[in-house]
């Protein structure tokens, strides 16, 4: 059938589903879009609300579907899953999750469907090696969100303590997106200096600490968190489709790099209308390349255990 690269489809319409679709309305990235839920009416409700909104952006086709009209999209977007509840880690969803993603990746798989898979759903790295394995695609159509988020509150939160503006922050979190994540400081620039040139090491810990427990913080307040998930699964998109070869963290398939095999987790990598062109190694002291790989084994250890 081919791909359509102005269609996307969004699986799961829950608070993140709904707010990565009302992210991707917004962003003009895509002329259809498809959002599927085992709640047809709540797709079907998600759908009219988003599409009231077209009148102050740009036409768009929304409507609630199902698997039969996800063939020609250029990106799947996968959202469907359990909430993270209050004191509940991302790796306890596993075994509720990987039982919905592997159900999703059976009916992907029914079609000849030839886009991205974008796997959104916690625990992320897990579900993507999933995803991959299951759906039986090439590595690099199989992408997770991975730590582009947990990136984004890095800098962010470099960027307020230096007084600069976020977007001149150059820095990345990496790993697995949760616990096990680690800030790859050796490789952090700021305006094109290392950040070790700047006074910092009182606040490193108490940054990384920060970014780390962000996600445990806004549930502890609102339950789920969901707006800057969307804004990262928006700015992937936009990666994809406009083939920009991007640099960004997502979550992919280990193949050797940092000594690392058969594992998903996130490490830089330029993102393209291909998905993963290629990982892009960065600078990592002994420390660091020590705590990815303890972050590698604890992904391995879990997918054993659950496999």
């Amino acid at each position: 059938m081919g791909i359509n690269s102005r269609k996307v489809v969004v699986v799961g319409c829950g608070f993140v589903g709904s707010s990565s679709a009302f992210a991707l309305m917004q962003s003009q990235l895509f002329s259809e879009m498809v959002l599927i839920d085992a709640d047809q009416k709540r797709a079907e409700g998600e759908a009219i609300d988003i599409s009231h909104g077209m009148v102050f952006a740009s036409p768009m086709k929304i409507y609630a579907g199902t698997y039969d009209d996800i063939s020609d999209a250029a990106v799947i977007v996968i959202t469907a899953g359990a909430n993270q509840k209050p004191d509940e880690t991302r790796l306890d969803l596993i075994k509720k999750n990987s039982r919905i993603m592997k159900s999703i990746v059976g009916e992907i798989k029914k079609r000849e469907f030839e886009g991205i898979l974008l796997i959104v759903s916690n625990p992320v790295d897990i579900l993507t090696y999933i995803a991959l394995k299951e759906s039986g695609y090439p590595a690099n159509r199989v992408i997770g969100s991975g730590t582009v988020l947990d990136t984004g509150r890095f800098r962010y939160e470099l960027g307020e303590h230096l007084g600069v503006d976020s977007r001149s922050v150059h820095a990345y979190i990496i790993g697995e997106h949760g616990d096990s994540e680690l800030a790859a400081w050796s490789d952090a620039r700021v305006g094109g200096l290392p950040i070790n040139h700047f006074d910092h090491d009182a606040s490193m810990e108490k940054i990384f600490d920060h970014v780390k427990n962000s996600a445990y913080e806004i549930i502890a307040r609102k339950h789920a968190t969901y707006y800057g998930i969307a804004m990262a699964v928006c700015r992937i998109c936009a990666a994809i489709v406009r083939d920009e070869q991007s640099i960004m963290p997502v979550s992919s398939l280990m193949q050797g790099e940092y000594g690392l095999e058969d594992v998903v987790l996130s490490i830089p990598a330029v993102v393209d209308a291909n998905g993963i062109e290629t990982v892009v190694p960065i600078e990592l002291s002994e420390k660091e390349l020590a705590q990815l790989k303890s972050s590698a084994e604890i992904l391995k250890k879990i997918i054993k255990e659950n496999s």
